[in-house]
């Protein structure tokens, strides 16, 4: 009977990867299809590295926030599943 919490699990899995895309749509990430084909063979040896800003920062501990919460609402639903609805 713990199938309600998995399927709770994928609809706010779903959900929250359907609120990324439209942000990527909207923000224009998909535009330039016909460049993106070609980044792997640019050679960026001759230009210097990036300087990463403070929004960088926070979004990258942003990301690395989202994935630990979400590794741990797995952990989460497993151990509730496994252990707790017998």
């Amino acid at each position: 009977m713990y199938y309600p919490y998995f399927i709770a699990y994928i609809g706010i899995g779903l959900t929250i990867s359907l609120v990324v895309f439209y942000w990527a749509f909207r923000t224009g990430q998909f535009n330039d299809q016909q460049r993106a084909r070609f980044l792997p063979l640019r050679d960026d040896a001759d230009q210097p590295p990036l300087k990463a800003t403070r929004f960088n920062r926070i979004e990258i501990y942003g990301l690395f926030f989202l994935a630990t919460a979400g590794l741990g609402a797995t952990a989460a639903v497993l151990a509730y599943a496994l252990y707790f609805s017998k």
